[in-house]
């Protein structure tokens, strides 16, 4: 049997791995096309390396092309597919770096293509120091753009969702004057609420950046092949580099091409075993691909790396000959500004609304340890509960030092369907180094049940 697969990072790679640990070479020839130059690489770790506090870009490369050509996986970097021919079962790929076209058939397809971000016509200038931030090379360039003089000093980043503010820390890191551009009234607005949002856009400007919100951008100004400015309707900013944060959208060109079904979330529709729907043979995984949302049961969009990993492995399991399968998704996630933690799960109350939950919620501010013990940071936990049946909906994060995980016993509990109440019960640790004797996390599930009680 002959497995093509069409993109070589998490998803792609993660698929191929496991359907070479069921499969040898003699049962199944595996042929990989990535039109980067990288394999099996961390994109999540692209800022923390900009950034400075990751110093080496090899660091961010998990599984060389090398490692996997000795795992018996023919790795064929800067070749960029740009067709599929399911009636006859090959797919067409250029070589970008030595010309020509290849043909290559197979019995199974992975389609791991992965997003792209969202660039609008007046941001689509080569060579002047304006840059999206999906791939490994895309850091490359951006770090090299860095070093090349006249040295930056001042940067603007346009869009304040997770790659937004990453990267609005990492050109802090470095040393530049940062200003962040964001269209709603405050940053992460499609992440938290907009209290939350409030507290995040706070400390960020504690942090020297400058935070510009219910902002638009008109264009940029560009002169001897660099960006001068970007142009707003109250004015220009200058800028030396401008780092586009405006979201990503599934890349699923090839598939529309191809007839592959795409769903309203605009990913490649799969099953629960990640194969296309209604397309024998052909399977998909990652940032491509949408999901179900296991609180509301609709298709959504959640492009992060955890996901990727976990579906492409779905996906070899079940090209190997096994059998795997992927629930879905709750929303987890997680980031920081500078010393600032911000983490979420499930829904936000808008999210909720829009689902058509009656809920309550509740905030409470704590600290992530004895408050009498050294080094003890103040955190904000807000928990969002269905109405009745006192169900954990989502929960926020915003907070110091030792927070932002304390997300992962929320998203438990979401995936579980724990009411707020059977929360308060709950056993978590406490050692004064470590917690208050009322976990943060149980103080809001307290809060959150009296908010429940009061709603009946």
């Amino acid at each position: 049997m002959r497995l093509v697969v069409i993109g070589g990072d998490a998803a792609g790679m993660s698929a191929a791995s496991q359907a070479r640990k069921r499969l040898g070479e003699d049962e199944l020839a595996i042929t990989v096309f990535e039109r980067g130059h990288f394999t099996s690489y961390s994109a999540c770790g692209i800022p923390y390396w900009i950034g400075g506090a990751v110093t080496d870009r090899d660091k961010l490369v998990a599984r060389t092309p090398e490692q996997h050509r000795k795992a018996g996986i023919d790795v064929r970097l800067r070749h960029e597919v740009v067709g599929i021919d399911l009636d006859r079962r090959e797919v067409v790929a250029h070589d970008l770096a030595g010309g020509g076209e290849t043909r290559e058939p197979f019995d199974h397809l992975m389609y791991a293509t992965g997003a792209n971000p969202f660039t609008p016509e007046w941001a689509r200038v080569r060579d002047a120091g304006v840059f999206g931030v999906q791939t490994l090379d895309d850091g490359q360039a951006i770090h090299d753009w860095l070093d090349r003089e006249p040295r930056p000093r001042r940067a603007v980043v346009i869009g304040g969702g997770y790659i937004g503010v990453e990267m609005a820390e990492a050109m802090v890191q470095r040393g530049l004057e940062v200003t962040l551009l964001e269209k709603s009234p405050q940053p992460m607005g499609k992440t938290v609420d907009p209290e939350m949002g409030a507290l995040v856009q706070k400390s960020m400007r504690a942090l020297g950046i400058e935070v510009v919100t219910d902002a638009h951008v008109d264009g940029l100004e560009t002169a001897g092949g660099r960006v001068r400015a970007v142009v707003t309707p109250d004015g220009t900013l200058p800028a030396d580099v401008v780092v586009l944060g405006l979201g990503v959208r599934p890349n699923v060109a090839l598939a529309e091409d191809a007839g592959l079904p795409v769903g309203p979330a605009g990913g490649v529709r799969t099953d629960l075993r990640m194969r296309v729907e209604g397309v024998e043979g052909v399977w998909a995984a990652g940032d491509c691909v949408e999901t179900r949302h296991l609180l509301t049961g609709r298709p959504v969009h959640v492009p992060l790396g955890t996901h990727a990993n976990k579906q492409g492995r779905v996906a070899g399991i079940n090209i190997g000959g096994g059998y795997a399968t992927f629930p879905g998704v709750i929303g987890t996630a997680v980031t920081k500004v500078c010393e600032l933690e911000v983490a979420r799960t499930g829904l936000t109350s808008k999210e909720a609304h829009a689902a058509g939950f009656a809920f309550v919620t509740a905030s409470v501010d704590s600290t992530s340890r004895a408050g009498y013990y050294p080094g003890a940071e103040t955190m904000t936990i807000k928990l969002i509960a269905e109405k009745r049946t006192g169900v954990l909906l989502g929960a926020q994060i915003v907070g110091r030092a030792e927070a932002a995980k304390r997300i992962d016993a929320l998203a438990v509990a979401t995936w579980n369907k724990m009411t707020v109440e059977e929360m308060t019960s709950l056993d978590l640790s406490y050692a004064p180094p470590f917690a208050p004797v009322w976990d943060p996390v149980l103080i809001a599930a307290r809060k959150a049940t009296e908010a429940v009680h009061a709603s009946l």
